[in-house]
C-alpha cells in the first residue's frame, strides 16, 4: 500500500483555471465570455468525475461556470434591452441631446 506524500498536491487544470478567469471577466466586463465560461466549466467538471482532470480544478471549475451563467444571463439582458426596448434609439437620443 502506497501513501500519497501530503506535500506533493495536483494542481487544477489549464481548463479549469481558463473557465475561472473567463468566469470573472465575462461577470465584470465581457459578457461575451460568459456562456464560453460556463461551456468551459461544465466540461471540465465533467472530465474531472470521469477522472480525466484533477479533482483540484473541481471548485474553480464550479465558480467559473457560476460566473459564466452570470455573464451569460448579463448578456441576455443587454441584448434584450438594445433589441426589445430600443436601447439604441435611447443611446441616439441622449447623443442628439448633447450636441445641441
Amino acid at each position: 500500500m502506497t501513501v500519497a506524500n501530503p506535500g506533493q498536491s495536483q494542481s487544477a487544470s489549464n481548463q479549469a483555471i481558463t473557465a475561472l478567469v473567463l468566469g470573472i471577466l465575462s461577470a465584470i466586463c465581457c459578457n461575451l465570455l460568459g456562456p464560453v465560461a460556463w461551456y468551459l466549466g461544465v466540461q471540465e467538471r465533467k472530465a474531472i468525475r470521469e477522472g480525466r482532470s484533477p479533482l483540484a480544478g473541481d471548485s474553480l471549475a464550479l465558480i467559473g461556470m457560476i460566473l459564466g451563467i452570470i455573464g451569460t444571463i448579463f448578456l441576455v439582458i443587454g441584448l434584450f434591452w438594445i433589441f426589445a426596448l430600443g436601447g439604441m434609439a435611447v443611446l441616439q437620443g441622449l447623443m442628439a441631446a448633447s450636441q445641441q
